[in-house]
């Protein structure tokens, strides 16, 4: 394989879309996470009417659908510490394989629907350490500006990987669930194909005489996201974006089908969900290009407190198509303060730790997704969704300002990113005042090796990001 080109920019320049994909080993796994992602909404898709055709039941198939996220909910940072133990290449071929193969087995006719959803659940089971693992490799690739944009080039993809995933799912499943499935497969395997002979097999970041215990481990990456104020604070914002940018989606259907007006409601219901996906696309490739490093840093915390004001208007009971324009300007805003705050994050972030603070960040959106959703549905049944929508939004805009207000200033970020840098997993720690946590100490220098990684935006920052990859 050919050697990857050098990142020789200052990590204050800026960078362009050639650049970024002039670095074979991002171009591999770019492609790889575009055709897995793709693959996967499309199983989703299949898999949840497969389920309703074998049992008619609404509770199966949504049952179906929302197995995908267990994973996270009951173990996402304990099986994303398994993949600081073994080589990030090694853990990302091994996932896809062993998907595949569990999407083939779901694919065999006749299979009884408890086993369908076992299979299911296996097959997430490998998502947090692949997505780990990803999120880890991706600062190892790229540099400076381009680890920004490349990031925002990967969430960008995710969000449209589940538009055209969704469509081409249910247009196929409709023909037959089961080519649906073999699709997927085929993706993971495509996928697995590309990981391995694209990218580069680097050491593990965990040596075997640095480890202690699984459960210790992945408490570290609990211990280093909030006990260093800098990682804290891009945590608390990036939670807040979240807990209130899901909202017209997860509410899509109900809202369509009371506020409807002159639409059909399935198309009312299919405007509001891609409307934020749209904008999330938007939002990532025009920030990312229109501005340059400073300028999206000094933009963040304004679009922090934008994406929640989007959808205040939603108190005036809107028609659907207004919604979706408040939901698509929501994605917008979010899109382009996400990829900064996770470049930040991916500096500031001790090295050793890249896995586990992947794993912690992952978990914390969709739980915070999750409740977000259930909360509002559980509201909007005693009170109109348009009133429940805009105040939601509106305690989201003065929970966005105050922590817009709390943002450590330049010279901290700076000081916390150079000492990440300077003196591996202890430094940062000690410069924000916890200890540094067990292990952390005096790692090999093959252990520090490589600029550190969060990465929950490797993946679609939403609800969807766990998918079944």
């Amino acid at each position: 394989m050919e050697a990857t080109v050098p990142d020789e920019r200052p990590p204050e320049g800026p960078a362009t879309f050639r650049e970024v994909f002039a670095n074979r080993e991002y171009g591999a796994v770019f492609t790889a996470s575009a055709l897995s992602w793709i693959g996967d909404y499309i199983a989703k898709a299949a898999v949840t009417l497969l389920v309703y055709e074998e049992t008619r039941s609404v509770a199966l198939s949504a049952a179906a659908f929302a197995v995908s996220y267990l994973p996270w909910l009951v173990g996402g940072p304990l099986l994303a510490t398994l993949a600081e133990r073994h080589r990030y290449r090694q853990v990302m071929v091994i996932c896809d394989l062993v998907r595949m193969v569990l999407m083939v087995c779901i694919a065999i006719p006749g299979v009884p629907v408890p086993m369908i959803l076992a299979l299911l659940f296996a097959t997430t089971l490998a998502n947090p350490p692949s997505q780990a693992a990803k999120s880890a490799l991706i600062p190892l690739v790229l540099t400076g500006d381009r680890l920004v944009v490349g990031l925002s080039m990967i969430s960008s993809v995710g969000q449209a990987a589940q538009v055209v995933g969704y469509l081409a799912g249910a247009a196929i499943a409709t023909f037959d669930p089961t080519t649906a499935l073999l699709v997927n497969a085929a993706t993971f395997a495509l996928s697995a194909a590309l990981v391995r002979f694209g990218v580069a097999d680097r050491p593990t970041a965990m040596t075997a005489a640095h480890r202690s215990h699984l459960l210790r481990e992945t408490a570290q990456g609990f211990q280093i996201v909030f006990g260093t104020p800098v990682l804290r604070a891009i945590a608390v914002l990036v939670f807040a974006a979240m807990l209130f940018s899901v909202v017209p989606e997860g509410l899509a259907a109900a809202w369509a089908s009371e506020h409807a007006g002159q639409l059909d409601a399935g198309a009312a219901q299919a405007i509001i969900m891609a409307a934020n996906p749209v904008g999330f696309i938007l939002g990532g490739l025009v920030v990312s290009r229109a501005f340059g490093p400073d300028r999206r840093l000094s933009l963040m915390r304004p679009l922090a407190v934008l994406s929640p004001l989007a959808l205040v208007p939603a108190l005036f009971d809107p028609p659907p198509l207004v919604v979706a324009l408040l939901a698509a300007a929501c994605g917008f805003a979010v899109a382009g303060m996400l990829p900064v705050a996770n470049g930040l994050f991916v500096r500031a972030l001790p090295d050793g730790f890249r896995a586990r603070a992947f794993g912690v960040m992952a978990t914390g959106v969709q739980v915070i997704q999750g409740m977000a959703v259930l909360v509002t549905g559980l509201l909007a049944e005693r009170y109109s969704i348009p009133l429940v929508v805009g105040v939601w939004s509106a305690v989201g805009v003065l929970l966005m300002t105050l922590a817009a207000l709390r943002w450590p200033s330049r010279s901290t970020i700076d000081a916390a990113i150079e000492a990440a840098q300077q003196a591996g997993g202890a430094a940062p720690r000690q410069a924000a005042g916890p200890a540094a946590p067990a292990g952390a100490q005096g790692r090999p220098a093959e252990e520090r090796s490589g600029g550190p990684a969060g990465r929950w935006a490797v993946a679609p920052a939403r609800r969807d990001s766990g998918g079944t990859r």
